[in-house]
């Protein structure tokens, strides 16, 4: 697809960002036996990565205002628009040598977002969308969410909650409703890709709490231009500004976030 300026830009930006995420990664494995010692060089290819989008992103269009992980927020000259970047969202799985992490980039435009990149640079696959445009795969491969409609043949994904995280008892509720319902569930550890994947009709469906906007800013409109349909998990609530959503294709997102939505 023929994208506008500034999705070139971020694509050329996820691209150079990426080459120096998978040099990294190609070393951290060997830095496996300290974890203290893996965990602050995966905090250094993070922060480089984010640097070299910065670097890239402003450099282009230095009136955007700024929303990343790492360096948080900044305001621009043009208030109505602003990056909001990812870039390295799967660390857990980086530090671990699992090839499956991805760089997010979103353009936001007066509250919307209006362009999205999702990068796999381990395997080289990157999705993006426009709004109105619909969504690709790397030069010419139009996405759309999968045509199934029987729930006991669809695969869902989801993150687990960890460590700190305060809705593992929800989550573990909606696994104990639908595992009975469905042909599987997956955990890979990106929820950029888990929407990515929605898109390319890899997953049926995706659902999560307690994500940042950052995670999925790109991711949704992906999913959403590639003809999945998208909301929050509780009523009232705002997918980006909460970061809690449902999303599904169209034949099973209504069976799919009842489901999800029963507890609450």
């Amino acid at each position: 697809m023929q994208g506008s300026a500034n999705l070139n830009i971020m694509i050329k930006a996820a691209r150079k960002a990426g080459r120096s995420l998978v040099k990294d990664f190609r070393e951290v494995e060997n830095l496996q036996v300290s974890m203290k010692g893996a965990g602050d060089f995966v905090s250094r290819a993070d922060v480089a990565a984010e640097n070299i989008l910065r670097d890239e992103l402003m450099g282009a269009r230095p009136t955007y205002g700024w929303l990343a992980e790492e360096s948080g927020a900044a305001d621009g000259k043009d208030p109505t628009r602003r990056w909001i970047v990812d870039p390295l969202d799967g660390t857990t799985n980086f530090l671990h040598g699992l090839p499956h992490w991805a760089i997010s980039i979103a353009l936001e435009h007066r509250g919307q977002i209006v362009a999205g990149v999702v990068y796999d640079a381990a395997k080289d696959e990157m999705f993006y969308a426009e709004k109105g445009n619909g969504a690709w795969l790397n030069d010419s491969k139009r996405l759309r969410v999968s045509g199934r409609s029987k729930m006991i043949e669809a695969i869902f994904a989801t993150g687990v909650p960890y460590a700190a995280k305060k809705t593992l008892p929800a989550t573990l509720q909606d696994l104990a409703r639908l595992m009975p319902e469905c042909a599987g569930v997956r955990r890979w550890g990106s929820a950029a890709l888990d929407l990515a994947y929605v898109a390319a009709g890899r997953y049926d469906g995706f659902w999560e709490r307690e994500l940042q906007i950052w995670d999925i800013a790109a991711g949704t409109l992906i999913a959403t231009e590639a003809g999945a349909l998208l909301g929050p998990i509780r009523q009232g609530r705002e997918v980006l500004a909460d970061g809690e959503l449902v999303v599904a294709n169209n034949n099973i997102f209504d069976q799919f976030a009842k489901i999800i939505r029963a507890r609450d």
